[in-house]
């Protein structure tokens, strides 16, 4: 990857990042600074990215949280390990059971979509098979900033006051409490460079760091979030909790131009990222800032994401392999639909046979790939009283339809939108990536990998850069630094543009990348509070 080193003039214009001993990077400084300080006591990246979720849980609480899932694609010993801690519906759950509540589609709001937390048990996970340090030590920085409070920065309290709007007008008044009693000062989101604390997120990763996470899944923890589930006529049980375990699994990949870029295999949606670059690499680019090469690339996300839609779901519930998927007779097959003008996509049939993300790197040669996610921001808005648990709401992607791939089933994991990304080349890594929020996940893996290969901007350069999104049919949203003679050749082809700058709307990246010297060159994302920290 032989990059320009010149900054993109875009954004912030940041600089590249270079370190050797240690790197973080992530959407908050303070939760970088954590990772890194961690890396200094004698952590391995691993222990380093525990170390940074833990603290993004607190500091970041509009993005993720105790109660939220996460995925890992960690380089240890020159092999890559990917990890799915995302959990299931309860068992008790089923179409009838919600639709005798009254509801034709599931809710984004209340206890219907709570899914069970899989994130603490992948921070021990993560912990027990690759870290150097103990998770009493890894989670002591979260700890801190929990119980002693922190400044908040401004866009993260720019979501947090939404938030609070959202779970006002949405929620009961009795579960509106619950969360406001959490998540307020005096009734109100936290301004900018207000402190905020909460004791009850504090006394919660304390029990975690001193149980490895037990008395969350089968202790005192599971019994508060049981009854709070039944006094809120909700499904999730402590039964449920005890019974879930996360997976390790193989990541999958494609490669791309002699590179070989790695996602998490379904339920996660890194799939539609890697079917996207299928269709991509049978085009030859030779200019970024034209109309033609984000034609190409809107349309071969559309192609991509159809079919993602359609097929993605549980893993052992998947009716069309993954390999089938991935081959690149399917892709070509996608890819002679491109044509000058916008389509609408169609799902095709293959041939059978709210996020935070950090990166981290050490000097031993490990790498972690690290997202995490209680969905919609603060999730559910459902919070177990004095916990500081906000429960995710991952059962809202659930169809129910029974006909649909993605039909809700008692015990099954849904279609996921939180993915880590991975480059290596010739069996060796080149480094950890991703851009997280929603559907512009994959959306936002496939410009990145574009701008680092095909376009050779360094790492800060390739998230300067400006993105668009593809929303449905041929609604696209670009950022206003994409010059307005493209969007009109856009425009010309049948795309229907708009301009959008709202928060989150394209992502927040991080990228970090090893070089053959071991020098370590990291980016961050201008689009938010973004840190990339070095030693």
């Amino acid at each position: 990857m032989k990059y320009n080193s010149l900054s993109y003039p875009y954004h912030s214009m940041r600089a590249v990042t270079y370190g050797k001993h240690g790197m973080v990077a992530t959407s908050q400084q303070l939760a970088a600074q954590a990772g890194l300080d961690i890396l200094k006591q004698g952590g391995n990246a691993i222990d380093a990215a525990i170390a940074t979720a833990a603290c993004l849980t607190v500091v970041e609480p509009v993005s993720n949280g105790i109660g939220g899932d996460c995925f890992a694609l960690v380089w240890h010993k020159d092999k890559l390990h990917g990890l799915n801690s995302s959990g299931p519906v309860p068992k008790s759950i089923s179409i009838n059971a919600v639709k005798k509540m009254g509801h034709e589609v599931m809710p984004t709001f209340g206890f219907i979509p709570v899914t069970i937390p899989g994130a603490p048990a992948g921070w021990v996970e993560l912990s027990k098979r690759f870290g150097n340090l103990s998770l009493k030590e890894t989670l002591k920085p979260a700890i801190e900033y929990a119980q002693n409070g922190y400044p908040v920065p401004p866009m993260v309290s720019s979501a947090w006051q939404r938030a609070a709007k959202a779970y006002k007008k949405h929620l009961t008044e009795s579960q509106f409490e619950s969360w406001s009693n959490t998540f307020t000062i005096n009734g109100h989101a936290p301004k900018p460079g207000e402190l905020w604390s909460s004791t009850g997120h504090a006394r919660t990763l304390q029990k975690i760091a001193d149980t490895n996470a037990r008395t969350f899944y089968d202790g005192v923890i599971a019994d508060r979030i049981d009854a709070y589930s039944k006094e809120c006529g909700g499904f999730l049980s402590k039964e449920d909790l005890k019974a879930f375990k996360p997976e390790w699994v193989e990541p999958i990949s494609a490669n791309y131009r002699g590179y070989d870029v790695w996602e998490i295999p379904p339920n996660g949606q890194g799939l539609i990222a890697l079917m996207a670059l299928n269709i991509l690499k049978e085009f030859d680019f030779d200019c970024k800032d034209c109309a033609d090469t984000l034609h190409k690339q809107i349309e071969a996300i559309k192609l991509a994401f159809v079919d993602g839609k359609k097929y993605i779901t549980d893993n052992k519930k998947m009716q069309v392999g993954v390999d089938d998927l991935l081959s690149q007779q399917y892709a070509k097959i996608r890819k002679s639909l491109i044509r000058e003008d916008a389509i609408l996509p169609l799902p095709g049939q293959p041939p059978k046979g709210g996020t935070v993300y950090l990166a981290t790197a050490d000097d031993q040669g490990n790498m972690v790939s690290f997202i995490q996610s209680n969905y919609m921001g603060f999730g559910s808005g459902m919070v177990v009283p004095d916990t500081g648990i906000s429960l995710q709401n991952r059962g809202h992607s659930f169809s129910l339809d029974p006909k649909h791939h993605n039909c809700l089933s008692p015990g099954k994991r849904t279609y996921h939108t939180i993915i880590p990304g991975f480059i290596t080349k010739d069996n060796k890594a080149v480094g950890p990536f991703g851009v997280m929020g929603g559907f512009m996940q994959p959306q936002g893996h496939v410009q990145v990998i574009m701008n680092l290969i095909d376009f050779n901007l360094n790492p800060q350069s390739a998230l300067d850069a400006p993105r668009w999104q593809w929303m449905e049919d041929k609604k696209v949203l670009v950022e206003h630094d994409i010059p307005i003679h493209i969007v009109r050749e856009l425009i010309a082809k049948g795309h229907e543009i708009t301009y959008n700058s709202g928060y989150g709307t394209f992502g927040h990246g991080q990228i970090i990348i090893r070089d053959k010297n071991g020098v370590l060159a990291g980016g961050t994302e201008p689009r938010t509070n973004g840190a990339v920290v070095a030693w």
